[in-house]
């Protein structure tokens, strides 16, 4: 089995996904990831790599019968690591992968989050994210109508599963974003 690096990743998520949102979102998570992994003395490289392939399959499969279980079968097929395909699979709980590794709880945590904090970004007059604090990250929160598609459950539980304060949590994922900014047009 084998971990792919970086540009290999890179290269299996263009293969599959088009959108620029989407490959925008890998990007985000990838950052929060790396973040997270340079904190807890983990590998950057790898956390990284789950993080860019996690919804690599979303946009061919979105259904939940078949996202991630598609990936995962095409990361098999190439010959890719277990560990990195379970981490994957875990992300989502229709899965059934359970969160036992800090990688898979913090892949959880940093998902839905960075999706909410790019659309608290995006609906700000200037649209940069230098200019998003989590105040008004928890103000929108609470705005149940302000994408509604979000688990406000889910990033309150994966600050949770991680044990990060929930203001302290989303600052990690502002300060990971801002280090890509230009990258998420953001």
């Amino acid at each position: 089995m084998s971990y792919p690096s970086r540009d290999e990743a890179l290269a299996v998520l263009k293969e599959h996904t088009q959108g620029e949102s989407l490959l925008k979102h890998a990007y985000a998570v990838e950052a929060a990831m790396r973040f997270y992994a340079a904190r807890s003395g983990e590998d950057a490289e790898r956390w990284g790599v789950a993080g860019l392939l996690h919804d690599f399959d979303y946009e061919r499969y979105p259904s939940l019968d078949d996202h991630p279980f598609k990936g995962a079968e095409i990361l098999r097929a190439r010959g890719y690591d277990a560990e990195l395909i379970d981490t994957i699979l875990s992300h989502a709980d229709h899965a059934g992968v359970p969160r036992t590794t800090l990688v898979r709880r913090t892949l959880f945590a940093v998902d839905e989050l960075c999706g909410f904090v790019t659309a608290v970004t995006l609906v700000r007059p200037s649209k940069k994210i230098a200019e998003v604090e989590p105040s008004s990250v928890k103000k929108k929160l609470k705005d149940k109508g302000f994408a509604r598609n979000v688990s406000r459950e889910d990033i309150a539980v994966g600050a949770d599963l991680i044990g990060v304060p929930l203001d302290e949590h989303i600052q990690n994922v502002i300060t990971a974003m801002r280090g890509i900014a230009d990258e998420l047009g953001l």
